[in-house]
């Protein structure tokens, strides 16, 4: 199993793969993890390799024995020593002076230690995916920011991303919106708060088709003549499409969301009948109960429906439109769909049928737990919805009372924006500090803590290097420190200078896994390392040389740092 080219990681397992082949070149490596990952815990050294413990049993060996004869190998050149340890494990330990060397060069480098894995490949992301003339909520929070996260992490390593907002902007329910339309709405209203004034009309109609048998029969007609074109009806559809993206655009440039593709369900309205016909074409469709069905049980799943039995399409016709379309159009190497974890059988579904069509995409579902509130959170409620607007103006302003302390020097327009970026990376790194297939119970303390794994936290640590930085051009104006070597003296600068060299294999982790929370784990283990610096050696009162030398240290740390927020789609103010 070789490691993504450009990283220290693939050089180390290239070695061992061709240590492994020299000593045993009748073996077949196919299935050997042979791969180099870093140690968990420094004391074992810096890499560690288990392929001796996988190649015994295959070889009849002791893996202790194969491992010695590892050791046997020559070296390559970041190497100081391999030990062997416990049943069988490699430990790697990198040369210091090599290290050094390795990290300075990274200084050259526009972005640190991330290697363009995927330069001519491209993905569509398709994320976050709000319903049009319903607010974005606390349930919108999720898709958008693990989406953004993935879309950022796929770009910096050198992906061609399609960001794809897949917008809810059609079916059943604009029969009783342009009925409720018509007959409820304000005009005054609407102009304060479009958003809020057409779900109070959707809910005013929908309650009333449950109680009235001819208003839902109004509003069946009303859909109908929207399906076959009728323009008053189009004229509102689209209005209501047009107040509905002005309204989450609103939330996406307070998140710094930004998307490539933004095509609702009804541009793929044309091609559902075609999909229906290729799968009868190919023989995979079936009648039940007057539905047009896929039978799916050789996967061990329920038949899918792909039109109803009054004629309709539905999600799963569209969601098979819309992949048809990406791979015609951009032939994306991957196809990634950031969704709660209540549509997994809908995806499998979907994924099951394609397979069955030959359609040739490498598909993925990332799913991810529910958030929640403690109860009590918020005062202003909608409904039993907490609309995303909401949170995120709570953040920003639980971000200024932290902000506004005695001795703050930032102006009131300064503290505003620097409230701004602390209180939407809080909300954010809350999410995305998870594992995204947990459960998440959202608290302000959590989120807000200047002292524990937060956006705050980080931020902070980002500003305090920023303000070193600051001190050390003020007392030595003159001095250039790149003039200095970098120097790694105490154990605490190696063990930083290790770390920040696995930032790219993080980066990549991440995207492979589609786990953003590993970059975030990163980020903190970064700044808890840099605590530890800074409170260990002395920096603008060391001697001429070292001092230099760990102020360039400060750069690497603020840059990488810098680096990995930003592809979290947090902020780093300089000051706070």
């Amino acid at each position: 199993m070789m490691s993504e080219p450009g990283t220290l990681e693939q050089q180390l397992t290239a070695w061992m793969e061709q240590v492994l082949c020299t000593l045993y070149p009748e073996a077949d490596f196919s299935d050997i993890n042979t791969q180099v990952v870093p140690t968990a815990d420094d004391r074992f050294g810096d890499y560690q390799c288990n392929a001796a413990m996988a190649l015994a049993g295959r070889m009849r060996k002791p893996p202790r024995e194969i491992a010695q004869q590892v050791l046997s190998q020559p070296l390559p050149d970041c190497l100081e020593r391999v030990e062997v340890a416990g049943p069988g494990f490699i430990n790697m330990r990198l040369r210091t002076d090599w290290l050094a060397s390795a990290l300075a060069e990274t200084e050259k480098e526009s972005v640190p230690l991330v290697p363009d894995v995927g330069a001519g490949k491209t993905v569509v992301i398709d994320y976050s995916s709000p319903n049009v003339a319903k607010p974005m909520h606390i349930g919108h929070i999720r898709s958008t920011v693990i989406g953004n996260a993935l879309d950022r992490i796929y770009r910096c390593l050198g992906y061609h991303v399609i960001a794809d907002n897949h917008v809810g902007d059609w079916g059943t329910q604009f029969g009783l919106m342009i009925l409720g339309y018509k007959h409820f709405v304000q005009p005054e209203a609407l102009e304060r708060d479009p958003i809020e004034e057409l779900e109070r009309i959707y809910r005013e109609s929908y309650n009333k088709s449950k109680e009235e048998d001819a208003w839902l029969n109004a509003a069946r007609t009303e859909l109908l003549k929207l399906q076959q074109g009728d323009p008053e009806n189009l004229a509102l559809w689209r209005r209501f499409i047009e107040l509905s993206k002005i309204e989450f655009n609103k939330i996406y440039d307070r998140l710094g969301v930004h998307f490539d593709v933004e095509r609702g369900e009804s541009y793929y309205n044309e091609a559902l009948q075609g999909v229906v016909d290729e799968l009868d074409r190919k023989g995979l469709l079936q009648e039940s109960e007057g539905a047009q069905v896929v039978n799916l049980e050789e996967e061990g799943l329920a038949v899918s429906i792909v039109r109803k039995s009054d004629g309709a399409f539905n999600y799963t016709t569209t969601d098979l439109a819309t992949a048809l379309s990406r791979h015609q159009e951009f032939h994306p190497e991957e196809v990634i769909y950031v969704t709660d974890e209540r549509q997994q059988l809908h995806f499998r579904q979907v994924f099951a049928i394609l397979r069955k069509l030959e359609v040739p995409l490498n598909l993925r579902h990332v799913w991810f737990g529910l958030m929640r509130l403690p109860d009590a959170t918020f005062s202003t409620r909608q409904g039993n919805v907490i609309k995303l607007e909401v949170l995120l103006d709570e953040a920003e302003k639980r971000a200024l009372d932290i902000i506004r302390q005695p001795g703050n020097t930032l102006t009131p327009e300064q503290q505003q924006e620097v409230a701004r970026a602390v209180g939407i990376g809080a909300v954010k790194y809350a999410d995305l500090s998870q594992n995204p297939q947990s459960l998440v119970t959202f608290t302000w303390e959590k989120a807000m803590a200047l002292d524990g794994n937060s956006a705050p936290y980080l931020q902070y640590a980002y500003a305090r290097i920023s303000s070193v930085r600051d001190k050390y051009r003020e007392r030595f104006p003159e001095v250039d420190p790149s003039a200095f070597p970098l120097l790694l003296q105490e154990p605490i600068e190696r063990r930083l200078a290790v770390h920040l060299l696995r930032f790219g294999y993080t980066v990549i982790s991440a995207a492979r896994t589609y786990r953003p929370n590993y970059l975030a784990d990163y980020c903190y283990a970064l700044a808890q390392l840099y605590s530890t610096f800074y409170q260990t050696v002395p920096f603008l009162k060391a001697e001429e040389g070292i001092r230099e030398s760990r102020v360039r240290l400060c750069g690497l740390v603020a840059r990488t740092l810098r680096q990995g927020l930003d592809l979290l789609g947090i902020e780093t103010p300089d000051r706070i």
